[in-house]
């Protein structure tokens, strides 16, 4: 059975859970990720396309031999030593080291907390022998999923080494990547950082792409050729040293090499970016002019612009000031808008990085259209995100909203525009994105006459002229004259409006309209669902299905496609994804499967279960990852659900009878008062008791036997739920093992 991403993702981060409080978030990356490599290389050593030598002794199988051992911390060090010496990974895998009293603890601390963290790298989701479904990159994604996490955790300026993956995708989209043609095209990052952003370009490619990147910080390289290997791009060259005084890519003495793409996100402002720079390193970089001394932006864009081939393209992550800052800046920003450089100007949303919380624009930059007075393409897609934690994201319709109006030329209201020449240079060559496009909420205006005389303003109720354009008799359904003009009477009361819509037949027929077109896209799609077969690829398939819904609702009134678009997607992230990755790998008859839930046994032996149940047969949990349970009862034993369902309403029903009477007689003075146990309780034991004392009245007497009877009853009835409920479930088992392919398909 394949393990679903979802359980591969929680397995990675329990795994964080083992080092908080022996060290700063900001570093759970560093031994975490190299877990996982070492993980990941050991599981791939013996297939035919393992291009990483894991020497003897030095394989995670050898790790787990260490568990429960004094010498686990040097002994995961040593092995890690032997992998990093036998592939030339010196200084790029080996720089965590787990042999830490200052981080690991010391003696039995520093055992337990490794023994844990192996244990965890021990479960079945992480076995990537056989984890891994071609053209789905599960490893990838779960490194990901890491990165993402590590940098929310840090809570620190730790931004540097992970660039979100939804701006990577919009940046890849918009760098012209998609005019690769030839495998000895190049892609280049000049500030790395983890290899995010460059595997993201690479992947937009329809052909292979040469890898070449640098990064400043030595261990954040690290994880970046971790990162190379583990998504198959062991080739990926990836340089460490500070790109503006040492860039490590030199065509020459005197001559930076160039590539046909470039992709970066530098640091943002940085004050010492000069440091180390000198008039014989700057390669030409800053002919044109030399950056502010205090900050660096400018910097990094010329050397970007230097890298790239004279048909190159590429696009950078920059803050806002780039766009209208003065001075210096202004100078550069007008000689590089009057070389037609500039293709596009695309504005974020505040707080996306993990760095910082200030907003960020894409310049899209392209030396192979550069012409005079070349007009920029401005979009503004700062007020699509959604909040996620502390920080914004963008969402799947934000990121198709953008490559659609960026690559089609769009002009969009309130959303993008190709603004010319001759305007950008009639503004001072300043590229505020508002200067352009105007992205602003209309203003609420206040009518006083309607304030004080009543009415709603005929203003008002035309800026709903989309809906009435739809639907022209549900406004004059809800609205009447009035006798001032200019102004409409409401002719609704305003908890009858909604219910005035949509009685009304005008909404009818759009809301059928809608049906229509989600019922055809649901017609049309159905097959590729049903059609899914062992080596399928997911991804292709959600993509495919999702266009689809995109493109359907293009035309819809009063339906934002994007939105369609999103829900789709959300689900397939939320619920859908898990299970056509495991047909996709194990087939359609996977899902017959039932396994035992997942557990650990801690140190002290107790229990610790993993996850929750859908089965349990003898005291054993089994879990069912594609068809749950509920949808096999539904439809093959709604008659015993719904036997199952009607005695347990009776015991409930007979318990509330009980509690009511103890509710009435069972106060202090109450006939039941002495019949109650200890705890105030009434059981079958304490009512024997009473009416065996011979201390009790008559009419005591008479309601403990009234009691007495409603207690068995009671049980009975339990006996009657535990029976049918066992039943149920014998008979549910049953059925998992007799599943035919075209009821799996159908379920």
């Amino acid at each position: 059975m394949a393990i679903k991403k979802s359980d591969i993702y929680r397995s990675l981060w329990d795994s964080c859970d083992q080092l908080r409080g022996g060290m700063d978030a900001s570093l759970y990356k560093d031994y975490i990720l190299t877990l996982l490599f070492v993980k990941y290389v050991s599981d791939r050593a013996s297939q035919a396309d393992a291009l990483i030598e894991v020497p003897k002794g030095c394989s995670f199988e050898d790790l787990r031999k260490l568990r429960g051992t004094k010498d686990i911390g040097e002994g995961i060090d040593k092995a890690i030593a032997g992998i990093a010496e036998a592939n030339d990974l010196k200084n790029v895998i080996d720089r965590a080291y787990f042999n830490d009293s200052e981080k690991f603890g010391r003696g039995d601390k520093m055992v337990k907390t490794l023994t844990a963290l192996i244990n965890i790298f021990s479960r079945e989701e992480l076995n990537f022998s056989r984890n891994r479904a071609d053209g789905d990159d599960i490893l990838g994604d779960a490194y990901e999923y890491l990165m993402r996490n590590f940098a929310t955790e840090s809570g620190k300026s730790k931004g540097q080494f992970y660039t979100p993956a939804e701006v990577s995708r919009v940046v890849a989209a918009v760098a012209g990547i998609n005019r690769a043609n030839s495998p000895r095209q190049t892609v280049y990052d000049p500030t790395c950082g983890s290899g995010s952003l460059l595997l993201k370009a690479a992947d937009a490619a329809s052909v292979e792409l040469t890898i070449y990147g640098q990064e400043f910080d030595i261990t954040t390289r690290g994880l970046a050729k971790m990162n190379m290997i583990m998504h198959g791009r062991e080739d990926a060259e990836i340089e460490q040293g500070d790109v503006i005084a040492d860039p490590q890519f030199r065509a020459s003495e005197t001559a930076i090499q160039t590539f046909d793409f470039v992709v970066a996100n530098p640091p943002f402002s940085t004050k010492a970016w000069g440091a180390g720079l000198t008039a014989n390193n700057r390669f030409g970089r800053f002919d044109i002019g030399m950056p502010p001394e205090k900050n660096g932006d400018f910097a990094f864009l010329l050397h970007i612009l230097a890298s790239m081939k004279a048909t190159g393209s590429g696009a950078v992550i920059l803050p806002h000031g780039v766009l209208f800052r003065g001075n210096k800046e202004a100078e550069l920003r007008e000689r590089i808008l009057k070389r037609g450089y500039v293709k596009a100007i695309i504005g974020l949303p505040a707080n996306l990085f993990y760095g910082t919380g200030i907003p960020a624009s894409i310049v899209v930059l392209d030396k192979f259209g550069a012409c005079e007075h070349r007009p920029v393409f401005m979009i503004d897609a700062s007020r699509g995100f959604i909040k996620d934690g502390n920080k914004n994201r963008l969402r799947e319709r934000d990121i198709h909203k953008i490559t659609d109006a960026y690559t089609r030329q769009l002009e969009i209201k309130g959303y993008s525009r190709l603004v010319s020449f001759a305007d950008i240079a009639r503004n001072d060559f300043n590229l505020n994105i508002p200067r352009y496009v105007d992205g602003s909420d209309p203003e609420d205006l206040q009518d006083i006459e309607a304030h004080l005389k009543g009415g709603v303003p005929d203003r008002d109720i035309d800026l709903l002229d989309d809906f009435w354009k739809v639907m022209p008799g549900v406004r004059s359904e809800l609205f009447g004259p009035n006798p001032r003009p200019g102004y409409f009477d409401p002719l609704v009361e305003p908890e009858d409006v909604r219910a005035t819509i949509r009685n009304h037949p005008e909404f009818a027929a759009f809301r059928d309209r809608v049906h229509a077109i989600l019922d055809g896209w649901a017609g049309a799609n159905a097959p590729l669902l049903d059609g899914i077969q062992p080596g399928d690829n997911p991804k292709v398939l959600i993509h495919t299905i999702a266009e689809d819904m995109l493109d359907r609702f293009a035309d819809a009134p009063l339906i934002d496609q994007y939105e369609a678009y999103q829900r789709l997607m959300s689900y397939w992230s939320n619920v859908m994804q898990d299970d056509v990755f495991i047909i996709a790998h194990d087939g359609w008859d996977a899902a017959k499967e039932l396994r035992e839930a997942r557990k650990e046994v801690d140190k002290d032996n107790k229990v610790k279960w993993l996850e929750d149940a859908d089965l349990t047969v003898n005291k054993v949990r089994l879990v069912a990852d594609v068809i749950k349970p509920a949808l096999i009862v539904a439809r093959f034993f709604p008659e015993m659900q719904k036997a199952l369902d009607d005695a347990q309403t009776k015991a409930e029903e007979l318990g509330r009878e009980i509690e009511e009477l103890i509710e009435e007689h069972g106060s202090e003075g109450g006939m039941l008062a002495d019949a109650l146990t200890e705890t105030g309780k009434l059981t079958a034991a304490s009512v024997k008791a009473r009416t065996k004392s011979g201390e009790a009245e008559p009419e005591e007497v008479k309601l403990l036997k009234k009691a007495a009877k409603l207690m068995d009853a009671e049980t009975a009835a339990k006996k009657a739920v535990k029976e049918l409920e066992d039943a149920l479930t014998k008979a549910t088992l049953k059925k998992y093992r007799e599943l035919k392919e075209a009821e799996i398909r159908s379920l």
